[in-house]
């Protein structure tokens, strides 16, 4: 008589596996990523609201003809999708700030997590460019805070990317794009700050 034994089904990723565990520099970037953006967005909110309760106000970030967030923050492009943008970076920013905050703590969060995530930093990002070309070329100002969420945005993607891709790093092409990642970075900041430079030369040029 023979006697067999239940085949055990193995679970097709363990569950160790299926948590990420995120570096201190990453964890701690993600973090400040998350209190900058938020500290931006919720300043441009206050802002906001001064601007609607009393038109004459004018905003701490009104600098300059260039540096004018009360110029931006009045047009149709400071309120999308019928409520300030500032609105949709508190909700965002808020995320990633108690992301960031689980990181430090070690927390292992899911991969599909970050994969969301890195997904949703993709979309601002997209969005924060979209504003970016809208200031340069339609409104001709440029708004403080939102320049802080555009800088920290960026790596942002790239960090949470990272974190989300890292299995993918044994391919060829996403471990090239990994190696090169901060020097890409560097770039796209650069390319942004000489947009920024031609446009607007003709004021620069009058503080020389």
């Amino acid at each position: 008589m023979t006697v067999t034994t239940p085949s055990t089904v193995e679970p097709s990723e363990p569950a160790s596996r299926s948590r990420v565990a995120v570096g201190r520099p990453s964890a701690i970037w993600v973090l400040i990523a998350g209190v900058l953006g938020l500290a931006a967005a919720a300043t441009l909110t206050v802002e906001k609201i001064e601007i609607l309760l009393n038109p004459d106000y004018v905003p701490s970030c009104s600098i300059n003809p260039v540096l004018s967030c009360g110029s931006v923050m009045i047009t149709p492009q400071a309120s999308v999708f019928g409520f300030p943008n500032s609105l949709m970076g508190i909700v965002a920013f808020t995320v990633v700030l108690v992301t960031g905050v689980l990181a430090v703590a070690k927390v292992e969060l899911p991969r599909w997590y970050w994969a969301g995530l890195a997904v949703g930093t993709l979309l601002g990002t997209v969005f924060v460019h979209w504003l970016a070309w809208q200031s340069l070329y339609s409104i001709g100002a440029l708004c403080p805070y939102c320049m802080v969420v555009w800088a920290v945005t960026i790596p942002l993607l790239v960090v949470v990317t990272s974190i989300a891709a890292a299995p993918a790093t044994a391919n060829g092409v996403v471990r090239l794009l990994h190696t090169w990642r901060w020097s890409l970075v560097a770039l796209w900041f650069t390319a942004v700050l000489l947009l920024i430079l031609v446009r607007f030369w003709d004021y620069w040029s009058t503080l020389l």
